[in-house]
């Protein structure tokens, strides 16, 4: 099942890729969230209400994550950071066993027990609108989006502290990390470029010349390809990681946002905010092979499996 996190419905859609279309919609109780996770198993989904506003813009400020049972299609319990933290991206641990959400506003990223429903800690990003974060495959290491202040924070996530604060930016979107964990991709929001990070010295190493803004990124699941969503352009570029040249794009419906490999790696799912879509990249062809229907600002995206 293909979930996707509809910020103008404010609900989930659960999506069959096999089917391509949308069988079911899960109301958020009349709430915006942006992103979503799932548990290992497939039978719980997560989803952050962040607010009602944009990074950095006036507005509400969310203070639950929405926890979801996908088998009967409600939400089940909230769990409540107590005072306004605009929760965004949540990612489940499979290492740990934790679920780690950015909490903007305490400029940290919160560490949940998915048994217990408790927030049992936090890791400090030392700066402000931490929006997304990646990890490494071994849960080690952890890497946030700091949109306003244009840096990712490095993070020790079993000493919960931070490490290094890369400067990036005047405004950064989005993170992802390679599949070997070498290199962390962070798109600039002033300029066309990519800034490609050496996890080893937690330094730029390169940047990528882009066709547009980027602003999602995804690696494929060969490591040889990245991919990155062009929104202003409606299209996903794709770099290869040999020699950090964009080799070709993709068009897309409005406003590519997110980036989801299938689990099989043969094929890509963009969330397309604009068109109420989710785009189905075959990537062996190298384009769309079908448009799947979603919901108003379709964003977030996770696999239940």
């Amino acid at each position: 099942m293909l979930l996707v996190a509809n910020q103008g419905d404010r609900d989930l859609s659960l999506i069959d890729p096999a089917a391509g279309k949308q069988v079911a919609t899960v109301p958020v109780e009349g709430v915006t969230g942006h992103e979503v996770a799932a548990s290992p198993d497939g039978k719980t989904a997560y989803v952050p209400i962040y607010g009602d506003s944009g990074v950095g813009r006036p507005g509400t400020d969310g203070r639950e994550i929405a926890v979801i049972d996908l088998a009967s299609r409600k939400v089940v319990h909230k769990i409540d950071f107590g005072h306004g933290v605009r929760p965004h991206c949540a990612i489940y641990d499979r290492n740990s066993g934790m679920l780690y959400v950015t909490t903007e506003l305490d400029k940290s990223v919160s560490i949940i027990d998915p048994r217990s429903l408790k927030i049992v800690g936090s890791v400090p990003t030392g700066q402000e609108q931490s929006h997304m974060l990646a990890l490494s495959r071994d849960g080690s290491r952890g890497y946030t989006a700091n949109v306003g202040p244009g840096t990712v924070s490095v993070l020790d996530m079993k000493a919960r502290k931070t490490v290094a604060i890369i400067p990036i930016s005047k405004e950064t979107q989005r993170i992802s990390i390679s599949r070997d964990d070498n290199m962390v991709f962070t798109a600039d929001q002033t300029k066309p470029q990519l800034a490609v990070i050496d996890t080893a010295t937690n330094k730029i190493k390169v940047w990528v010349p882009l066709p547009a803004v980027g602003y999602g990124t995804a690696p494929t699941l060969d490591g040889r390809w990245l991919l990155v969503t062009l929104p202003r352009s409606k299209q996903v570029a794709v770099v290869d990681l040999k020699t950090m040249k964009v080799t070709r794009t993709i068009d897309v419906p409005g406003a590519p946002t997110e980036i989801l490999m299938s689990p099989d790696g043969m094929t890509a799912f963009v969330s397309c905010t604009t068109s109420k879509q989710v785009a189905e990249i075959d990537l062996a062809q190298g384009k769309v092979a079908r448009l799947i229907e979603a919901g108003d600002t379709a964003d977030g995206l996770a696999w239940a499996r």
